[in-house]
């Protein structure tokens, strides 16, 4: 999006506020089904907790995505935004048995990734198809807080159970009918990934009737002006080699899933903000905006690096700023930054916001969670309107004392 547009909507409709860019989710969908173009059998299920707006399910819909959900109520927006249950995988962690009760008499796909869950489910419902995620103990991700593939993570069923895991299947009689892996975020290494993805060839040997191996995701995308970012190209060529020779050892053809969120929206996504004042310490200089962690927390959260424009004086002389939030704690968006001169109501837009920012955001300090725009046919939608005090006290029971 251009930064006219940008400013447009921040006078049009008020700040803080989320715009996503319609044009770059469809390229960076369909430049990841490109990549996998031999793969005719290609699913690309939609991270749902990337940005659940219903909106931006349906667009996804229309393109022809399905969807990755970790949560009933992930389950129930995918159907209000008109996806068919078949192509909605359902994979919590952590949840009891009565959550996925309720997913399966959805006729949603269920991924299950705990041995007792695993026995309780395939106990009561042996009849219905399950998933089982595995965890093939690579390390792939930027941190531990983003790379779920370690040997302590709480994700996924470790690969030295598979023996305990198929006396659980042989047990009860169940259907496995797909097998699945997410090893983290930020990956750049193809090799790493290829890596875990024999790993999850070598445990789908041990079931006969799959339908479809799940490969998660966590493609890097760029943060910055020459940012490294996952060869998707690449992985595509090696991986649908290595999955296509896989199916023919196996002797029938299987569905090829990838659950990518940041993949599609992150570098759609701005989030524009207005400065409040300019504050000068002995040694820094404060540009505090309208907004804080409330908002965006992943800069505070993981220390994620989010690019900021000034799309006020984008041309001006570039001076050393530290862009800070008002809640009442320290939210530090970025430390002595370069950024072209701010002044009080000039208009900050922060890049890659299109993943993990309005769906982490709250109402601490008391403040509204704001509006979401869709850039869609050049034009801006609202899809989310700024909430209000009303909203803000809907949910609460006042007490007459």
């Amino acid at each position: 999006m251009k930064n006219i547009e940008l400013i447009n909507i921040a006078e049009q409709f008020g700040t803080p506020i989320y715009v996503y860019d319609s044009d770059k989710i469809k390229s960076q969908f369909f430049r990841l089904k490109n990549a996998f173009k031999s793969i005719h059998n290609l699913r690309i299920n939609y991270a749902v907790k990337a940005s659940p707006n219903i909106s931006i399910l349906k667009f996804l819909n229309n393109l022809g995505a399905g969807l990755d959900t970790v949560s009933i109520q992930e389950v129930e927006l995918g159907l209000k935004a008109g996806f068919n249950p078949k192509k909605i995988i359902f994979t919590p962690n952590g949840i009891n048995i009565e959550e996925l009760e309720e997913a399966s008499k959805k006729n949603i796909q269920i991924n299950i990734d705990n041995l007792s869950v695993l026995e309780q489910f395939g106990s009561k419902y042996p009849d219905c198809p399950v998933c089982i995620r595995i965890n093939p103990h690579i390390m792939a991700g930027g941190n531990n807080n983003i790379s779920v593939g370690h040997i302590d993570s709480k994700f996924g069923i470790s690969i030295h159970q598979i023996p305990h895991l198929l006396r659980i299947v042989n047990n009860t009689k169940m259907k496995i009918n797909g097998i699945h892996m997410h090893t983290g975020s930020d990956i750049l290494d193809i090799d790493v990934f290829l890596n875990a993805s024999e790993i999850l060839f070598s445990a789908a040997k041990e079931f006969k009737n799959l339908e479809f191996i799940d490969f998660g995701s966590g493609f890097k995308v760029p943060y910055k002006k020459g940012d490294l970012e996952t060869n998707i190209e690449e992985l595509g060529k090696k991986l649908s080699s290595r999955f296509t020779d896989f199916c023919k050892d196996y002797g029938k053809k299987l569905d090829l899933y990838f659950e990518p969120g940041k993949f599609l929206i992150s570098e759609a996504g701005f989030f524009l903000t207005r400065v409040n004042s300019i504050k000068q310490t002995t040694s820094t200089v404060f540009a505090q905006i309208n907004s804080g962690f409330n908002h965006l927390l992943r800069p505070m959260f993981y220390g994620s690096y989010h690019e900021i424009l000034n799309l006020s004086n984008p041309k001006g002389n570039e001076r050393f700023y530290s862009v800070v939030g008002y809640i009442c704690e320290t939210d530090t968006f970025a430390s002595n930054r370069k950024i072209p001169e701010i002044k009080e109501n000039d208009i900050l837009a922060f890049k890659n916001a299109g993943a993990y920012c309005y769906s982490m955001s709250n109402n601490y300090n008391s403040r509204y969670r704001p509006a979401e725009i869709l850039w869609y046919n050049n034009k801006a939608n609202l899809i989310r309107k700024q909430e209000d005090f009303n909203d803000l006290i809907s949910n609460q029971v006042i007490l007459n004392f």
